[in-house]
């Protein structure tokens, strides 16, 4: 998909489709009032006979212009001028990418920088106009073949010269991470028989091979075992795909700068193991790797971005099935920290990885890390599929992070991680159990996390109800991958 900022005015761009706003009340924006005038008042008179009514997310395909070189325009509403918020503007745009797929057009141009929108200017409007269209026109062919193929191939954001260099920027930004997001969705949606730990190794090297900047080593088990990663390998043993620690790291910023580690859970599938879980559903926890996925995305958002930060990506990329050798309930392991873990139930392993993953992070000494994680259904319990869960041990990265969210309407509401919850941990033969029961099970999760990352500042990110869509829309969303670059892109910045 080709986007680019078109600076042509309305009279003489030449357009398939050019998508116009308008607001409830029959009130036309600018570059609606305009192209109405220079058409003999069309818009005005389709809006009158109540083919429109301009309420958010409504849309109308006008197939013939009877003058200039536009063939076609598509109304979007976006609802009551002056309270257009993000969220309404987003759903608008979803709404509008959906009829121009209808309308089967190769080439299309979009006037919608001249709504008025709460908080927001024409850099963040156009970066949404890239990630929601390049969001809305994905289409998953990897093992599928796909006959009905989307034909847009071009979409031009019309800009003024006062909105042009806050546009260009905004187009920038949005083509990083959606091309970010993409990588996260296409991963997470292969099925797991392909994308297996050693696959998402593949794709890490292949990616760091796209960016001067950007380097990547491969931990093989022989090496974890080295490293005393007790917890981490114990949840591999059911396994006949090899575990792998993925470790990218780009060097954008100053050489002596702390890097932000990002650490991502890369469960490829996810059985449970002994504590084996119920079939329906099953085939979905080839999901259980949506947090790998998604620190390989903000990676290659990060490069294209040309950031002037150091990242550091760590995906700890295993299966979880059950076998002969694989891990018991009641097993005992001893985690890289020297911590030892009581395995009460196998099926929350995600927390095993990362336990050991967090405390290799320790080599790159980091200003902060951020871990994002599918890590318990409970999360969804809680929160649903709206938010992310988010918890933490720092109040000001926990803060960044909210208001980051805020921005890439990627939103995250925040957990407690209260002493009172360590009790629900204890083990009468460990140092810790792996599950605290069945009471506040995202918070006791993210607890058990807390005792790896006691050195850093931290933040745990549980998007085991916002990484992928369920029912007949399933598919990966790519989420965190706009709430973490928007924090990234925030700390350069600074």
């Amino acid at each position: 998909m080709d986007y680019s900022i078109e600076s042509s005015p309305l009279d003489k761009l030449q357009s398939d489709c050019l998508l116009l706003g308008i607001y409830e009340n029959q009130q036309l924006t600018p570059a609606a009032a305009a192209l109405d005038a220079a058409n003999g008042g069309l818009i005005g008179k389709l809006i009158a006979r109540g083919d429109i009514k301009g309420k958010n997310a409504e849309t109308l395909l006008v197939n013939n212009l009877p003058e200039g070189n536009i063939v076609r325009i598509v109304l979007v509403g976006f609802g009551e001028r002056g309270k257009v918020s993000r969220k309404q503007y987003r759903k608008a745009l979803a709404a509008a990418v959906k009829t121009v797929k209808d309308s089967k057009v190769q080439s299309a141009s979009s006037a919608l920088l001249d709504i008025d929108v709460d908080g927001a200017d024409s850099q963040w409007k156009a970066r949404q106009i890239v990630e929601v269209f390049n969001d809305g026109l994905y289409q998953y062919s990897a093992t599928k073949k796909v006959d009905d193929k989307i034909p847009l191939q071009q979409l031009r954001i019309v800009a003024n010269d006062s909105q042009k260099a806050a546009a260009e920027t905004g187009l920038q930004q949005g083509v990083a991470i959606a091309l970010g997001v993409e990588l996260a969705k296409q991963l997470a949606d292969l099925p797991g028989n392909i994308c297996t730990p050693t696959y998402l190794a593949k794709q890490a090297l292949a990616l760091a091979g796209q960016h001067e900047l950007l380097s990547c080593e491969i931990l093989e088990e022989s090496d974890m075992e080295a490293l005393g990663m007790g917890s981490f390998l114990s949840v591999t043993r059911g396994s006949r795909q090899p575990a792998k620690l993925i470790c990218l790291e780009y060097r954008g910023g100053d050489k002596n700068a702390k890097p932000i580690v990002l650490v991502g859970k890369g469960l490829t599938f996810d059985a449970g193991g002994i504590s084996l879980k119920p079939g329906q559903g099953m085939d979905e926890m080839k999901y259980d790797m949506c947090g790998g996925a998604s620190v390989l995305g903000i990676i290659r958002a990060a490069s294209l971005l040309n950031l002037k930060l150091n990242i550091v990506g760590l995906v700890p990329a295993s299966e979880n099935l059950p076998d002969g050798a694989a891990n018991k309930p009641g097993d005992i392991w001893t985690s890289m920290s020297g911590k030892t873990i009581e395995i009460l139930n196998t099926d929350a392993e995600g927390r095993l990885i990362l336990c050991d993953t967090l405390t290799y992070a320790k080599k790159y000494n980091p200003d902060v890390i951020i871990d994002m994680a599918t890590l318990t259904g409970a999360c969804i319990v809680a929160l649903g599929r709206v938010p992310s869960g988010l918890f933490g041990n720092d109040d000001k990265l926990c803060n960044e992070l909210i208001g980051a969210s805020e921005t890439a309407c990627d939103l995250l509401w925040r957990m407690p991680i209260w002493e009172e919850y360590q009790e629900q941990l204890k083990s009468n033969f460990a140092d810790l159990a792996n599950i605290g029961g069945p009471d506040g099970g995202s918070i006791t999760a993210a607890v058990f996390l807390s005792k790896f990352a006691e050195e850093y500042r931290w933040a745990h990110i549980d998007i085991a109800g916002t990484a992928w869509r369920t029912g007949a829309n399933k598919g990966a969303t790519g989420r965190p991958v706009p709430l973490v670059t928007q924090y990234l892109l925030n700390r350069a910045s600074a």
